[in-house]
């Protein structure tokens, strides 16, 4: 948990606060609902936590924004972008309603107000955004096809809107469809740990 303050110095006390509930209330719900693998949950604040807040790295969402985290699992990347940027909204949706349960529960638990949740497919979510982030839940062109519905016109960010994913390993195939469009930033610039190594962070405007 240190090194997430270390990289992110300028969260307030609050915010530090927040982001050190989170491992015994996941540590709690993983026991009565698996949401992240349990030889994983020692590992909850280097690759959850501090792995979402990566999306930091490619843009610092203006306040106003709002984001859409689809297939959001527990609350990834969501919740630890939430805790980052109190001022934008975020709405995270998950087709698994038990891992929607626990993501609400723990955004009540720390009094995340930026957040809403829904269990339901990208598919079925018409609302529009700024920004959909996700983490590594389908091929990317699979995923821009699903929310390209979602994407608000009018920008207000650095970046165009669009979407922004958490990915891992060999991306060449994935972005070949968006290359001429498509930013692609190393986690391993800007975290030391050998765990983001292969860890990419795509951005693809929509």
């Amino acid at each position: 948990m240190e090194h997430i303050f270390a990289y992110f110095p300028e969260l307030s006390a609050k915010q530090k606060e927040q982001i050190a509930a989170l491992y015994p209330l996941y540590t709690d719900w993983n026991a009565k609902i698996n949401v992240i693998s349990r030889k994983d949950i020692e590992n909850l604040y280097l690759h959850h936590v501090l792995h979402s807040l990566g999306i930091v790295k490619m843009l610092k969402f203006k306040d106003g924004s709002s984001v859409m985290d689809l297939g959001t699992g527990g609350g990834f990347p969501g919740i630890p972008l939430a805790i980052f940027f109190p001022e934008v909204r975020f709405h995270l949706i998950d087709s698994i309603g038990k891992k929607i349960k626990v993501g609400q529960a723990v955004a009540d638990a720390i009094g995340l107000e930026n957040v809403s949740f829904r269990h339901c497919r990208g598919e079925e979510e018409k609302q529009k955004f700024d920004f959909v982030v996700s983490r590594a839940v389908m091929p990317l062109a699979d995923l821009a096809k699903i929310v390209r519905k979602n994407i608000a016109t009018e920008h207000r960010n650095a970046l165009p809107n669009g979407l922004i994913c958490l990915k891992g390993g060999e991306l060449h195939h994935e972005v070949l469809p968006f290359k001429k469009q498509a930013i692609t930033i190393d986690m391993q610039n800007h975290f030391k740990e050998p765990f983001f190594e292969t860890k990419k962070i795509v951005y693809i405007p929509l």
